[in-house]
């Protein structure tokens, strides 16, 4: 069996695909993980390495993932060469039953490993997986240039950015209607951004990431890169609105938001609504 043959690789390699052509993806920018229902691992378990790895540490401790596998792109890989070169850009791995270490089991050949941003995706995992009741799988992040605009220009706060996405585009607060959080500018890569962007987690499904992208959960590839492109599709919007250099007539109020949230029987974060 082929590795790219596995339903949930191929619909990982798609949405890498997806994401680099939408300009999200400059370089090496951008990763995503996935975390593996134990069917999918089953499947892909005759492509697994004979010999296991040894194991790695994390530094950072998830004592609710121990055990688990995920598909995880690589360190310094390109999203524009996944669908070219899978086994090279991709890997699967195994974490330790301490939940605080892992070991690559397929793919990230030549002595890869899974992205620099792999403990905010673990930590965020772990918070998705517990508020969702394991619902939540995939964990994005991109770099989506309109948004990242609006971390200039916006006070980089929850309240700000969540009512500033919800009145740039009738669909928002159906799509997102908790709203998102915000992480300040912090170092890429570490414990502390992981830590920072977890805690957000634990109550907003997206957390932006001043200067920098944009983190997002979901149960599923389609969910999951359908909110990144929600959110970066409001941020654009709200982007060519403040270009015209024009006074703003009219928005969508907070009591048009509410009257959207009742049509479509969703529920407003109420807290981030209000001056």
């Amino acid at each position: 069996m082929n590795m790219t043959d596995v339903n949930a690789m191929r619909h990982f390699i798609r949405m890498c695909n997806d994401g680099w052509l939408q300009g999200w993806h400059e370089r090496n920018g951008g990763n995503l993980t996935y975390r593996l229902p134990q069917a999918d691992v089953d499947e892909m378990r005759p492509c697994f390495a004979a010999a296991p790895q040894r194991w790695t540490a994390l530094h950072v401790c998830a004592p609710n993932l121990a055990g688990e596998y995920f598909i995880t792109t690589g360190s310094g890989r390109y999203m524009r060469n996944v669908a070219l070169e899978p086994e090279s850009c991709l890997g699967v791995v195994e974490i330790n039953p301490q939940g605080d270490g892992y070991r690559t089991v397929w793919g990230l050949a030549g002595g890869g490993c899974p992205t620099s941003e792999f403990p905010s995706h673990f930590m965020n995992h772990s918070v998705r997986k517990a508020a969702t009741g394991g619902a939540h799988r995939v964990i994005y992040h991109a770099h989506p240039a309109n948004l990242i605009a609006l971390t200039y220009i916006l006070p980089l706060t929850d309240r700000a950015f969540s009512r500033a996405l919800w009145q740039s585009a009738t669909e928002c607060p159906v799509v997102f209607p908790g709203g998102v959080g915000v992480v300040p500018w912090m170092v890429p890569g570490g414990a502390e951004i992981a830590l920072a962007t977890s805690k957000l987690m634990e109550t907003y499904d997206a957390a932006v990431w001043a200067h920098h992208g944009l983190f997002v959960s979901g149960p599923d590839f389609d969910a999951t890169f359908g909110l990144m492109h929600t959110i970066e599709k409001s941020a654009e919007i709200y982007v060519k609105v403040l270009s015209t250099g024009k006074p703003v007539l009219q928005t969508i109020t907070d009591d048009d938001l509410r009257a959207i949230a009742r049509a479509f029987g969703v529920t407003l974060r109420e807290a981030l609504l209000g001056e």
